[in-house]
């Protein structure tokens, strides 16, 4: 028989491990921004765009021999997977993108209280006199 106290715990620090969380916080944030943006496609931007006549593409259907096709409800679907694209591409790809290439081209962040050092290129404090890592005198920076 396993030792009950012992999966318990082992369970407690799976569920509590800061990556296990962060992902469930993100599905959580995720559907609720999904949501939000199903229902300004449906009560928004879809009677914007609408077909004359039909303000709510949910409704639009046709039949063939019973059986019925919802293509109103896959437009409306289309529409909020390319609103949900465009805002994660232009909310969060491109802000990372942009602040992992200033990195990469190794730009100091212009309210940054850290500088490289000229002898290893580490991270340093502005008001250092010696670095940390490789301990060579590199003065106060301006």
């Amino acid at each position: 028989m396993p030792d009950n106290k012992g999966v318990l715990t082992e369970f407690k620090e799976f569920v509590l491990r800061g990556n296990v969380v962060d992902l469930a916080v993100a599905v959580v944030v995720g559907a609720a921004f999904g949501a939000v943006v199903k229902a300004l496609v449906g009560d928004l931007i879809t009677p914007i765009i609408s077909i004359p006549g039909h303000s709510n593409f949910q409704d639009l259907h046709f039949t063939i021999r019973r059986s019925v096709f919802a293509y109103g409800d896959f437009i409306n679907n289309v529409i909020t997977f390319v609103s949900i694209a465009v805002a994660v591409f232009f909310f969060v790809v491109k802000p990372v993108d942009y602040l992992l290439e200033r990195r990469r081209r190794g730009q100091v962040e212009p309210d940054s209280d850290d500088r490289p050092c000229p002898e290893c290129l580490s991270t340093i404090p502005k008001a250092a006199n010696r670095c940390a890592f490789c301990t060579a005198q590199v003065g106060r920076a301006a």
